[in-house]
Protein backbone atom coordinates (compact mmCIF):
# COMPACT_ATOMS: atom_id res chain seq x y z
CA UNK A 1 0.00 0.00 0.00
CA UNK A 2 2.61 2.30 1.38
CA UNK A 3 4.56 1.66 -2.45
CA UNK A 4 1.65 2.53 -4.23
CA UNK A 5 1.12 5.52 -2.96
CA UNK A 6 5.14 6.91 -2.97
CA UNK A 7 4.40 5.68 -6.40
CA UNK A 8 1.84 7.96 -7.02
CA UNK A 9 3.03 10.90 -5.77
CA UNK A 10 6.37 9.94 -7.98
CA UNK A 11 3.99 10.05 -11.02
CA UNK A 12 2.22 13.12 -10.06
CA UNK A 13 5.62 15.13 -9.51
CA UNK A 14 6.34 13.85 -13.36
CA UNK A 15 3.20 15.09 -14.76
CA UNK A 16 3.61 17.20 -17.58
CA UNK A 17 3.75 20.80 -17.02
CA UNK A 18 0.52 23.16 -18.31
CA UNK A 19 1.13 24.69 -21.76
CA UNK A 20 1.88 28.52 -21.55
CA UNK A 21 -1.78 29.25 -23.40
CA UNK A 22 -4.05 27.74 -21.04
CA UNK A 23 -2.16 29.81 -17.72
CA UNK A 24 -5.15 31.82 -16.08
CA UNK A 25 -5.00 35.72 -16.39
CA UNK A 26 -2.64 37.53 -13.68
CA UNK A 27 -4.29 37.66 -10.62
CA UNK A 28 -6.80 34.93 -10.80
CA UNK A 29 -5.13 31.68 -9.26
CA UNK A 30 -6.99 28.46 -10.14
CA UNK A 31 -8.25 26.98 -6.88
CA UNK A 32 -5.22 24.69 -5.27
CA UNK A 33 -7.99 21.85 -4.75
CA UNK A 34 -7.91 21.22 -9.04
CA UNK A 35 -4.64 20.16 -10.51
CA UNK A 36 -5.68 19.30 -13.69
CA UNK A 37 -8.87 20.96 -14.63
CA UNK A 38 -9.11 24.42 -15.45
CA UNK A 39 -11.77 26.82 -13.17
CA UNK A 40 -13.99 28.49 -15.67
CA UNK A 41 -13.88 32.17 -16.21
CA UNK A 42 -17.29 32.46 -16.46
CA UNK A 43 -19.71 29.61 -14.98
CA UNK A 44 -22.69 30.53 -16.36
CA UNK A 45 -23.30 30.20 -20.32
CA UNK A 46 -26.16 32.61 -20.91
CA UNK A 47 -28.17 31.18 -24.62
CA UNK A 48 -31.75 31.01 -26.19
CA UNK A 49 -33.96 28.30 -27.40
CA UNK A 50 -32.86 26.79 -30.87
CA UNK A 51 -29.22 28.20 -30.59
CA UNK A 52 -25.94 26.06 -29.95
CA UNK A 53 -24.07 26.51 -26.87
CA UNK A 54 -21.16 25.59 -25.90
CA UNK A 55 -20.02 24.36 -22.19
CA UNK A 56 -16.29 25.47 -21.66
CA UNK A 57 -14.25 21.91 -19.62
CA UNK A 58 -10.39 22.53 -20.54
CA UNK A 59 -7.70 20.27 -19.24
CA UNK A 60 -4.33 22.11 -17.90
CA UNK A 61 -2.71 18.74 -18.29
CA UNK A 62 -3.44 15.35 -19.69
CA UNK A 63 -2.96 12.41 -16.87
CA UNK A 64 -2.33 8.81 -17.59
CA UNK A 65 -6.07 6.66 -18.59
CA UNK A 66 -8.00 9.74 -17.34
CA UNK A 67 -11.31 9.51 -18.11
CA UNK A 68 -13.82 13.15 -18.46
CA UNK A 69 -17.51 12.53 -17.58
CA UNK A 70 -20.37 15.17 -18.50
CA UNK A 71 -23.28 14.80 -16.65
CA UNK A 72 -26.33 17.15 -15.50
CA UNK A 73 -28.13 17.61 -12.01
CA UNK A 74 -32.06 16.90 -12.53
CA UNK A 75 -34.08 19.77 -10.44
CA UNK A 76 -37.05 17.19 -10.26
CA UNK A 77 -35.04 14.19 -8.72
CA UNK A 78 -31.33 15.98 -7.61
CA UNK A 79 -30.09 13.21 -9.20
CA UNK A 80 -27.19 13.65 -11.89
CA UNK A 81 -27.79 12.07 -15.80
CA UNK A 82 -24.92 10.94 -17.37
CA UNK A 83 -24.41 13.04 -21.30
CA UNK A 84 -21.14 11.94 -22.23
CA UNK A 85 -18.21 10.02 -21.51
CA UNK A 86 -14.43 10.18 -23.31
CA UNK A 87 -10.90 9.24 -22.59
CA UNK A 88 -9.65 11.91 -24.90
CA UNK A 89 -9.59 9.51 -28.24
CA UNK A 90 -13.36 7.77 -27.95
CA UNK A 91 -16.22 8.90 -26.66
CA UNK A 92 -20.02 7.30 -26.03
CA UNK A 93 -23.30 9.55 -25.32
CA UNK A 94 -25.89 8.90 -22.88
CA UNK A 95 -29.76 9.78 -22.56
CA UNK A 96 -32.09 11.62 -24.00
CA UNK A 97 -29.64 14.53 -25.04
CA UNK A 98 -27.36 12.25 -27.24
CA UNK A 99 -28.82 13.42 -30.03
CA UNK A 100 -27.67 17.19 -30.09
CA UNK A 101 -24.37 16.57 -27.92
CA UNK A 102 -20.90 16.30 -28.81
CA UNK A 103 -17.26 17.37 -27.67
CA UNK A 104 -16.20 20.34 -28.53
CA UNK A 105 -12.33 18.85 -29.03
CA UNK A 106 -11.08 21.97 -30.68
CA UNK A 107 -7.20 20.33 -29.37
CA UNK A 108 -6.06 17.96 -27.35
CA UNK A 109 -6.95 19.67 -24.14
CA UNK A 110 -10.52 20.64 -24.63
CA UNK A 111 -13.49 18.52 -23.05
CA UNK A 112 -15.91 21.26 -23.90
CA UNK A 113 -19.57 19.92 -24.45
CA UNK A 114 -21.37 21.45 -27.07
CA UNK A 115 -25.41 21.41 -27.27
CA UNK A 116 -27.48 21.83 -30.60
CA UNK A 117 -30.78 23.42 -30.68
CA UNK A 118 -30.67 23.95 -27.28
CA UNK A 119 -34.16 22.86 -26.03
CA UNK A 120 -36.12 24.25 -22.54
CA UNK A 121 -35.24 21.25 -21.00
CA UNK A 122 -31.57 21.69 -21.30
CA UNK A 123 -31.28 24.89 -18.66
CA UNK A 124 -29.74 23.66 -15.52
CA UNK A 125 -26.78 23.25 -13.61
CA UNK A 126 -24.15 20.63 -15.87
CA UNK A 127 -20.71 18.95 -14.27
CA UNK A 128 -17.65 18.49 -16.00
CA UNK A 129 -15.38 15.49 -13.85
CA UNK A 130 -12.43 14.37 -14.68
CA UNK A 131 -11.99 10.55 -13.17
CA UNK A 132 -8.15 10.04 -12.85
CA UNK A 133 -8.46 7.36 -9.39
CA UNK A 134 -7.43 9.29 -6.25
CA UNK A 135 -7.50 12.33 -8.60
CA UNK A 136 -10.99 12.78 -9.11
CA UNK A 137 -12.08 16.72 -9.89
CA UNK A 138 -14.65 18.30 -11.35
CA UNK A 139 -16.35 21.65 -12.31
CA UNK A 140 -20.09 23.11 -12.44
CA UNK A 141 -21.38 24.96 -15.02
CA UNK A 142 -25.07 26.24 -15.31
CA UNK A 143 -26.86 26.48 -18.92
CA UNK A 144 -29.06 29.63 -18.57
CA UNK A 145 -31.99 30.42 -20.70
CA UNK A 146 -34.07 33.64 -20.43
CA UNK A 147 -37.63 33.15 -20.51
CA UNK A 148 -40.52 33.64 -18.94
CA UNK A 149 -42.85 32.29 -16.23
CA UNK A 150 -46.51 32.61 -16.10
CA UNK A 151 -49.36 30.58 -13.96
CA UNK A 152 -51.57 28.13 -15.78
CA UNK A 153 -55.15 26.57 -14.94
CA UNK A 154 -57.16 24.59 -16.98
CA UNK A 155 -60.28 25.34 -18.82
CA UNK A 156 -62.56 23.94 -15.36
CA UNK A 157 -61.13 25.82 -12.80
CA UNK A 158 -58.36 26.58 -10.30
CA UNK A 159 -56.46 23.63 -8.53
CA UNK A 160 -57.55 20.45 -10.57
CA UNK A 161 -53.67 19.95 -11.53
CA UNK A 162 -51.85 16.50 -9.78
CA UNK A 163 -48.27 17.04 -10.24
CA UNK A 164 -48.04 15.02 -13.53
CA UNK A 165 -51.61 16.75 -15.26
CA UNK A 166 -49.19 20.05 -14.48
CA UNK A 167 -46.25 19.06 -15.91
CA UNK A 168 -48.14 17.82 -18.97
CA UNK A 169 -50.30 20.90 -19.28
CA UNK A 170 -46.78 22.94 -19.43
CA UNK A 171 -45.41 20.76 -22.14
CA UNK A 172 -48.98 21.25 -24.02
CA UNK A 173 -48.53 24.86 -23.89
CA UNK A 174 -44.64 25.02 -24.98
CA UNK A 175 -43.38 25.65 -21.47
CA UNK A 176 -42.51 23.38 -18.63
CA UNK A 177 -42.76 23.07 -15.24
CA UNK A 178 -40.80 26.00 -13.79
CA UNK A 179 -37.37 25.56 -11.63
CA UNK A 180 -37.93 27.30 -7.76
CA UNK A 181 -34.83 29.48 -9.37
CA UNK A 182 -36.78 30.57 -12.43
CA UNK A 183 -40.32 31.56 -10.34
CA UNK A 184 -37.96 33.22 -8.07
CA UNK A 185 -36.18 35.28 -10.19
CA UNK A 186 -39.98 36.07 -11.74
CA UNK A 187 -40.69 37.34 -8.69
CA UNK A 188 -37.83 39.86 -8.36
CA UNK A 189 -39.04 41.09 -11.81
CA UNK A 190 -42.13 41.16 -10.40
CA UNK A 191 -44.62 38.14 -10.93
CA UNK A 192 -47.47 38.56 -8.29
CA UNK A 193 -50.23 35.38 -8.22
CA UNK A 194 -51.95 34.49 -4.99
CA UNK A 195 -52.88 30.84 -6.37
CA UNK A 196 -50.61 28.24 -5.45
CA UNK A 197 -48.84 26.21 -8.50
CA UNK A 198 -46.36 22.94 -8.90
CA UNK A 199 -43.10 23.91 -10.06
CA UNK A 200 -40.43 21.00 -11.50
CA UNK A 201 -38.99 19.65 -8.19
CA UNK A 202 -42.47 18.76 -6.94
CA UNK A 203 -43.20 21.31 -4.32
CA UNK A 204 -45.88 24.23 -4.23
CA UNK A 205 -45.53 27.64 -4.08
CA UNK A 206 -46.66 31.63 -4.67
CA UNK A 207 -45.14 34.90 -5.35
CA UNK A 208 -46.44 37.66 -3.55
CA UNK A 209 -45.30 41.19 -4.25
CA UNK A 210 -48.31 42.93 -2.26
CA UNK A 211 -49.32 41.40 0.62
CA UNK A 212 -53.21 41.15 1.11
CA UNK A 213 -55.82 39.37 2.92
CA UNK A 214 -57.25 36.31 0.50
CA UNK A 215 -53.05 35.96 0.44
CA UNK A 216 -51.86 34.37 3.43
CA UNK A 217 -52.60 38.35 5.13
CA UNK A 218 -51.21 41.36 5.10
CA UNK A 219 -49.27 40.94 7.92
CA UNK A 220 -46.82 38.40 6.07
CA UNK A 221 -43.95 40.09 3.86
CA UNK A 222 -43.82 39.70 0.49
CA UNK A 223 -42.00 36.72 -1.07
CA UNK A 224 -42.13 33.05 -2.51
CA UNK A 225 -44.36 31.83 -0.07
CA UNK A 226 -43.91 27.55 0.14
CA UNK A 227 -46.04 24.49 0.73
CA UNK A 228 -43.50 22.22 0.60
CA UNK A 229 -43.23 19.31 -1.16
CA UNK A 230 -46.63 17.33 -1.84
CA UNK A 231 -48.53 14.55 -3.21
CA UNK A 232 -47.94 14.13 -6.91
CA UNK A 233 -50.26 11.67 -7.11
CA UNK A 234 -53.39 13.29 -5.15
CA UNK A 235 -52.34 17.03 -4.11
CA UNK A 236 -53.95 19.09 -6.77
CA UNK A 237 -52.51 22.84 -7.25
CA UNK A 238 -52.21 24.81 -10.70
CA UNK A 239 -48.87 25.18 -12.64
CA UNK A 240 -46.43 27.75 -13.05
CA UNK A 241 -44.65 26.95 -16.22
CA UNK A 242 -41.41 28.15 -18.36
CA UNK A 243 -41.03 29.10 -21.79
CA UNK A 244 -38.65 31.46 -24.02
CA UNK A 245 -38.31 32.90 -27.04
CA UNK A 246 -37.66 30.63 -30.19
CA UNK A 247 -35.23 31.84 -32.99
CA UNK A 248 -36.97 32.10 -36.04
CA UNK A 249 -40.66 32.01 -34.96
CA UNK A 250 -43.04 35.17 -34.86
CA UNK A 251 -46.70 35.13 -33.42
CA UNK A 252 -49.34 37.35 -34.75
CA UNK A 253 -52.83 38.89 -34.59
CA UNK A 254 -55.67 38.21 -37.10
CA UNK A 255 -58.86 40.54 -36.69
CA UNK A 256 -62.22 39.10 -37.15
CA UNK A 257 -64.89 37.78 -35.32
CA UNK A 258 -64.62 34.15 -35.38
CA UNK A 259 -65.53 31.68 -33.18
CA UNK A 260 -63.09 28.78 -31.77
CA UNK A 261 -63.20 26.76 -35.24
CA UNK A 262 -62.99 29.92 -37.28
CA UNK A 263 -60.01 30.91 -35.32
CA UNK A 264 -58.05 27.55 -35.79
CA UNK A 265 -58.39 27.71 -39.81
CA UNK A 266 -58.00 31.57 -40.53
CA UNK A 267 -54.38 30.53 -38.52
CA UNK A 268 -53.90 27.51 -40.67
CA UNK A 269 -55.28 29.70 -43.92
CA UNK A 270 -51.68 31.74 -43.31
CA UNK A 271 -50.18 28.67 -42.93
CA UNK A 272 -49.82 28.79 -39.30
CA UNK A 273 -50.96 27.51 -36.32
CA UNK A 274 -53.02 28.88 -33.46
CA UNK A 275 -50.76 30.04 -30.78
CA UNK A 276 -50.16 28.15 -27.42
CA UNK A 277 -50.26 30.03 -23.93
CA UNK A 278 -46.41 29.70 -23.59
CA UNK A 279 -46.13 31.05 -27.10
CA UNK A 280 -47.91 34.12 -26.41
CA UNK A 281 -46.26 35.12 -23.70
CA UNK A 282 -42.65 34.72 -25.23
CA UNK A 283 -43.92 36.51 -27.86
CA UNK A 284 -44.78 39.62 -25.12
CA UNK A 285 -42.09 39.24 -23.32
CA UNK A 286 -39.18 39.17 -26.02
CA UNK A 287 -41.16 40.72 -29.11
CA UNK A 288 -42.87 43.56 -27.23
CA UNK A 289 -46.37 42.22 -28.71
CA UNK A 290 -48.48 44.22 -27.63
CA UNK A 291 -52.59 44.78 -28.66
CA UNK A 292 -55.33 45.24 -26.65
CA UNK A 293 -57.68 42.80 -28.92
CA UNK A 294 -58.21 39.34 -27.27
CA UNK A 295 -57.72 36.75 -29.64
CA UNK A 296 -58.20 32.47 -29.13
CA UNK A 297 -55.41 30.50 -28.20
CA UNK A 298 -55.01 26.59 -28.69
CA UNK A 299 -56.19 25.48 -25.53
CA UNK A 300 -59.61 27.19 -25.87
CA UNK A 301 -58.78 30.59 -23.82
CA UNK A 302 -58.83 34.28 -24.89
CA UNK A 303 -55.63 36.39 -23.91
CA UNK A 304 -54.48 39.56 -25.10
CA UNK A 305 -50.38 41.21 -24.61
CA UNK A 306 -49.64 44.34 -23.03
CA UNK A 307 -46.69 45.88 -23.19
CA UNK A 308 -47.96 49.67 -22.67
CA UNK A 309 -50.65 49.55 -19.46
CA UNK A 310 -53.15 51.80 -20.52
CA UNK A 311 -57.03 52.56 -19.13
CA UNK A 312 -58.22 51.26 -22.39
CA UNK A 313 -56.51 48.08 -22.09
CA UNK A 314 -57.68 46.58 -19.07
CA UNK A 315 -56.57 49.33 -16.69
CA UNK A 316 -54.48 47.20 -15.14
CA UNK A 317 -50.87 49.61 -13.82
CA UNK A 318 -48.71 46.81 -15.15
CA UNK A 319 -47.39 44.93 -18.53
CA UNK A 320 -48.63 41.56 -18.99
CA UNK A 321 -50.69 38.69 -20.67
CA UNK A 322 -54.53 39.69 -19.85
CA UNK A 323 -57.21 36.77 -19.91
CA UNK A 324 -61.06 36.50 -20.72
CA UNK A 325 -60.66 32.84 -19.72
CA UNK A 326 -62.09 30.08 -21.53
CA UNK A 327 -65.53 31.53 -23.22
CA UNK A 328 -67.89 29.00 -25.02
CA UNK A 329 -66.15 27.99 -28.34
CA UNK A 330 -69.11 29.34 -30.35
CA UNK A 331 -68.56 32.80 -29.26
CA UNK A 332 -68.06 34.82 -32.40
CA UNK A 333 -66.21 37.95 -30.63
CA UNK A 334 -62.67 37.52 -30.74
CA UNK A 335 -59.95 37.85 -33.39
CA UNK A 336 -56.62 34.86 -33.14
CA UNK A 337 -52.96 34.74 -32.41
CA UNK A 338 -51.26 32.30 -34.95
CA UNK A 339 -48.14 31.04 -34.46
CA UNK A 340 -45.62 30.67 -37.28
CA UNK A 341 -42.97 28.53 -36.60
CA UNK A 342 -39.38 28.81 -38.25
Amino acid sequence: MHRLLLLSCLWLLAAPPVPSIFQRPTGSPAPPHLQYLLEPLHPTVHTQRGATATLPCVLRALPRNYRVKWSKVEPANYRESIIIITNGLYHKNYGPLSPRVRLRHSHRYDASLTITDVALEDEGRYRCQLVNGLEDESISLTLHLEGVVFPYQPSNGRYKFNYHEAKRACEQQDSRLATYQQLYKAWTEGLDWCNAGWILDGTVHYPIINSREPCGGRLLLPGVRTYGARDKQKDRFDAFCFTSALQGSQVYFIRGHLNFKEAMQACRSHGAAMAKVGQLYSAWKFSQLDRCDGGWLADGSVRYPITTPRERCGGLPDPGVRSFGFPSKEMRTYGTYCFMGK
